[in-house]
């Protein structure tokens, strides 16, 4: 890593400290449902059509925002929602406007299935201010087969054509990529140039939930740098701006492949009501990552007093941490890459790139 990288990454540090002390919340996840019309391999919450954990009440949740509003800019304090699938609940509008009276901007993660042109209508009637929709593969061969449904494919293809020609909608396509697509790449990247996309992010799919035993959804080491490479002559080519999604240490690709330094913000800027009240951090925090639950605990209160564990980190310095020279710049990695039960690393980022010969 070169000089100036290693002192942008320094300075940052103390950047990071300064927001892990004043955390202020301005980016607030409500996992609206654990209901999803699809059958995903990778799936983390393993959701089904039929929850065993029923949608929250929207009434239920309102009485969280009404408690954290007198404490935050409203409109400073993006609300996402995600699942499950947030397009299965039909009462989604009625929960969007009122997002949108208490003056918090609202979007969603989306698999982009029951997202037609009459909903989308309704949803930006209802103050609907970003939406992310998930595409993972070139052809319906890929795509469904990772999302677990036929015409999931067609169906994704179309509400990114959709939101891509909705002037004013802040957009974006995430896609996770896995063995049987990293080879797409480059055709994924033309296919979504030529629906008009202008911002994808590339994620890895982590091994937990039901990718945990999947070898085919785990990328090798080679694999992972060769998207890492990929990302970053995209972005030089400046077509479409692709960047690496927010879950780790990347060494001398920091800079390179994403806009800012890592920077894992669960617990600093980040809060998720889950969808049986848990409060935790970014949705993918669950277990022992739980700060408390909105049915017997102060929403505002948690979030000041607690999350000890996410705000210093100083604990993740052990096992293949402990004397690992770029520490101080990773502090242990992203905390969804850590067992929720004993804390252990499941993956490093560094360990998993493979140097690139210079010409």
């Amino acid at each position: 890593m070169n000089l100036k990288k290693q002192i942008t990454l320094s300075l940052y540090r103390q950047h990071k400290r300064n927001q892990a002390q004043l955390h202020e919340l301005n980016y607030l996840f409500w996992e609206c449902t654990l209901r999803c019309n699809l059958n995903c391999l990778h799936c983390g919450s393993d959701c089904t059509k039929e929850a065993a954990v029923q949608d929250m009440p929207l009434a239920d949740f309102l009485k969280v925002l009404d408690t954290i509003a007198p404490h935050v800019n409203p409109n400073k304090t993006m609300l996402a929602l995600t699942g499950g699938e947030p397009l299965m609940r039909k009462d989604l509008e009625i929960c969007g406007k009122a997002f949108y009276q208490r003056g918090f901007p609202w979007g969603m993660v989306t698999n982009g299935y029951g997202l037609t042109r009459e909903r989308l209508k309704n949803l930006l009637n209802s103050g609907l201010r970003s939406i992310t929709i998930s595409f993972d593969g070139l052809t319906p061969e890929t795509h469904d087969w990772l999302r677990g449904k036929a015409g999931s494919w067609e169906r994704a293809g179309n509400a990114i054509a959709l939101v891509a020609a909705t002037p004013n909608l802040v957009y974006d396509v995430v896609t996770c990529v896995n063995k049987r697509t990293i080879g797409e790449l480059e055709a994924i990247k033309n296919l979504l140039i030529g629906l008009g996309v202008k911002q994808w992010r590339l994620f890895r799919i982590f091994p937990k939930g039901r990718a945990e035993d999947n070898p085919l959804l785990n990328l090798s080491p080679e694999e992972f740098t060769r998207m890492l490479e990929f990302i970053k002559q995209t972005r030089k080519e400046g077509r479409i701006h692709a960047s690496f999604g927010c879950e780790g240490f990347l060494g001398d690709y920091e800079l390179e492949v994403r806009d800012t330094p890592f920077f894992c913000r669960a617990g600093i800027h980040i809060g998720s009501v889950l969808a049986d009240g848990s409060i935790s951090a970014c949705p993918s925090l669950r277990a022992d990552y739980i700060q408390g639950n909105i049915y017997h605990d102060d929403f505002w209160t948690v979030w000041n007093e607690r999350y000890q564990t996410l705000r210093d980190r100083s604990w993740t310095q052990t096992g293949v941490c402990a004397a690992c020279k770029s520490y101080k710049y990773c502090e242990g990695n992203g905390l969804h890459l850590r067992d929720e039960k004993d804390g252990r690393l499941l993956c490093c980022h560094l360990e998993m790139i493979i140097p690139i010969p210079q010409s």
